[in-house]
């Protein structure tokens, strides 16, 4: 029961940060969002690494380009370039919304 109700405050600390969302939202989600900026990316492995070396920082203003049919790879803005990312890894990375790009 203690691990439980670490991971419960935890998810509390998180959602305190981010007032717009009962949850934190991600890069996953970006396609409602329209344009965001990064809070941060989850992990320590060698995936979270390779997405902070491409510029997934915090701070980073990223926007939605596009998604492959049947919820596949989305295209994301940033930096000056576009990159394509699998949803599993587009869900690591936490952000927060800045408007909207119509």
């Amino acid at each position: 029961m203690g691990t439980i109700g670490l991971i419960l405050c935890r998810n509390k600390r998180v959602q305190s940060m981010n007032p717009l969302h009962s949850a934190p939202a991600t890069l996953a989600e970006l396609s409602q969002a329209g344009v965001a900026r990064i809070r941060f990316v989850q992990g320590d492995d060698n995936a979270a690494m390779r997405l902070r070396e491409l510029g997934f920082t915090p701070g980073t203003e990223v926007s939605f380009c596009r998604q492959a049919p049947f919820g596949g790879p989305i295209v994301v803005a940033l930096r000056g370039y576009q990159l394509c990312l699998r949803v599993n890894e587009a869900k690591r990375v936490l952000i927060e919304t800045i408007g909207d790009q119509k």
